[in-house]
């Protein structure tokens, strides 16, 4: 008898008569190759199909690489679906000196593959709306508190900031625990525009301890915004806004406590930029804390939450589609974790970062100055940045007690570590099969080039030259499109909601000399009310899981339900229950729990 093998299966939709010209969702071709064969062979499609689409071809459902393709025309038709990707996913710029991004303006222009409905958990913005008429400024903390108290009343987090926002112990464990755990680190010298003595701070220190023995032992942190330095303070209703670049010393206690000890409120130091003191008037001291909180504000909201969340895995995502196949292992690995910043990015560049969004509207760093921010941070970033467990040591936080972000995010990374390297072993032998993989080196090449534009100094990588390293690296893609949005994203609200703790724009610029102001007068640097209001209804928006999201490592797609790559989920799922118990326990004995990286609240990419 004559054995055939069936190598692709060409389908069209076509329009016809009497038949609607709808769209049409393929899961698989099913053959048998003759009646009696009890065997089945699969071709997977699981996808939309259009009458403009024109032949579409699927292959078996066997994963492979380029180099264990034994047929030409497998060959071919990896290179087809490429050119065909390469034609549809074009890149295109955001902001010059910023990571490159997907050439579409609206999300239609994805097609229906490359989009998805969210369902919305059902928060309802109605009561802040009715203040978005109202340009004006606070009238008294009564009006705030007011205001607060009907949208603050069922968040345990916020009505906890609200209750301690002025305390410098709360000051520091937002450094470590808040919306941006990211920007604090340890130094073991003081900035050289920084001058900070020990007679300065002395009553802050251990009795009969310097300065310099203080950074020695390691209980000395910086939060330090020069990247905010010299930029242009938007124009809100009218009015000059205004940006510091904040210098802010930090001590770490015996106690376990996080204080601010000294804080500089422009980068160059001078007799008109006074280091403001824990012992100066309770006014110029809680002000300079909201000029650091402000400044958070605007490098958390572009650099730590856009930038390492959105943008760097949208890069990865159009440089997947390009240049790796769908029966790729890396492509099937990664999709669910990176295909929706396509859509939600496109969304927020026609909206939220666009004129009229709420970064022109209500934001301090406007859209003047959002393209040198974000230019910036690009140039600044790093790649040991984004990989957890060398970024908890180089800034010093890996140690420290009561880091709950670190300790979390150490666990959950270490999970996807080891999900990924076992993932690589079925399919990488060696290292030498790594580096003989033309897709996945032309994959990582161009996430260097279109998406760190090809600097250097960045430390990402421009190849791969063994499976650790390509491990790593898949593991910081995963993290960023999950635990990482999820610890930097759902918190905001939480606090943010009591306003002063972090404004998002100062209406009066910083003082350039101290007792100045009093409490009263701390209402007159808020946004008025419209602009406050506006950025408190897109956090409540933003800070919300869908109601239909994908909770880390639940996998939808079919690749992941039988076989080897079954199992290693089945592996992953049960090391990350385990840490939801952990975390579970630990934050029921707490005041202020900390749940943004149980691995049950982390959504399994970046959807909102």
């Amino acid at each position: 008898m004559l054995h055939c093998s069936v190598i692709l299966v060409r389908l069209r939709l076509e329009a016809r008569p009497g038949f609607p010209d709808l769209d049409w969702h393929c899961s698989d071709v099913q053959l048998k190759l003759s009646f009696d064969a009890e065997e089945v062979e699969r071709f997977p499609c699981h996808r939309w199909i259009k009458t403009a689409d024109g032949d579409v071809e699927l292959r078996s459902d066997r994963v492979c690489m380029l180099n264990s393709e034994a047929l030409q025309i497998l060959r071919e038709h990896r290179a087809r679906e490429l050119q065909t990707k390469q034609h549809h996913i074009r890149w295109s710029t955001f902001v010059e000196g910023g990571p490159h991004c997907i050439d579409m303006t609206i999300i239609q222009s994805l097609g229906p593959n490359l989009s998805y409905t969210r369902q919305s958990p059902g928060t309802n913005p109605y009561y802040l709306r009715g203040f978005t008429d109202r340009i004006e400024s606070w009238s008294s903390w009564e009006e705030l508190d007011i205001l607060f108290s009907h949208n603050g009343k069922d968040n345990a987090v916020a009505k906890y900031v609200q209750a301690h926002w002025k305390e410098d112990t709360f000051f520091g464990y937002q450094c470590l625990n808040g919306c941006n755990p990211l920007q604090i680190r340890q130094i073991h010298s003081l900035p050289a525009n920084l001058p900070v003595t020990t007679e300065m701070v002395m009553d802050f220190l251990p009795q009969g301890s310097s300065l310099e023995q203080e950074m020695e032992k390691g209980a000395i942190f910086l939060l330090d915004y020069e990247i905010l330095d010299q930029l242009p303070g938007n124009v809100i209703n009218g009015k000059q806004t205004y940006l510091a670049s904040p210098l802010c010393l930090l001590h770490y206690n015996n106690h376990g406590e996080l204080k601010p000890i000294a804080i500089q409120l422009q980068k160059t130091a001078g007799p008109e930029n006074p280091v403001f003191l824990p012992s100066d008037p309770a006014p110029d001291w809680l002000l300079a804390k909201m000029w650091v909180r402000n400044a958070d504000f605007q490098v958390h909201q572009l650099l730590f939450h856009f930038l390492r969340t959105h943008a760097i895995p949208e890069v990865c995502c159009i440089a997947t589609l390009r240049n790796l196949p769908e029966v790729h292992p890396l492509h099937q690995l990664l999709m669910p974790h990176i295909k929706t910043s396509l859509q939600i990015n496109v969304q927020a560049r026609a909206s939220l970062l666009a004129p009229q969004g709420v970064f022109d509207k209500a934001i301090g760093c406007g859209l003047k100055a959002l393209p040198l921010l974000f230019a910036r941070g690009t140039d600044q970033l790093r790649y040991t940045s984004l990989c957890v467990p060398d970024d908890l040591k180089e800034r010093g936080i890996d140690t420290l007690a009561n880091c709950y972000y670190a300790q979390d995010a150490l666990r959950v990374w270490n999970a996807l570590h080891r999900f990924v390297m076992s993932w690589v072993d079925l399919y990488y032998n060696d290292d030498q099969v790594v580096q003989e993989d033309s897709e996945l080196q032309s994959w990582i090449q161009e996430i260097f080039t279109e998406g760190l534009l090809s600097f250097t100094h960045t430390g990402f990588p421009q190849s791969f030259q063994t499976k650790s390293d390509m491990s790593k690296f898949i593991t910081m893609v995963i993290f960023s499109s999950s635990a990482l949005h999820a610890a930097v994203n759902f918190s905001q609200v939480d606090f943010s909601l009591w306003m002063p703790n972090s404004p998002p724009a100062m209406f009066r610029p910083p003082p350039n000399v101290k007792g100045s102001v009093t409490e009263e007068e701390l209402l007159s640097f808020l946004p008025d009310i419209n602009a406050g209001c506006n950025v408190l209804i897109i956090l409540l928006l933003l800070s919300q899981p869908a109601a239909n999201y994908v909770p880390l490592c639940q996998y939808c797609e079919w690749y992941f339900s039988t076989g080897a790559p079954a199992k290693l989920v089945e592996i992953v799922q049960k090391e990350l229950k385990a840490i939801c118990e952990d975390i579970s326990k630990r934050n029921f004995k707490m005041e202020l729990p900390y749940p943004y990286l149980s691995p049950d609240a982390i959504e399994n990419s970046v959807a909102i």
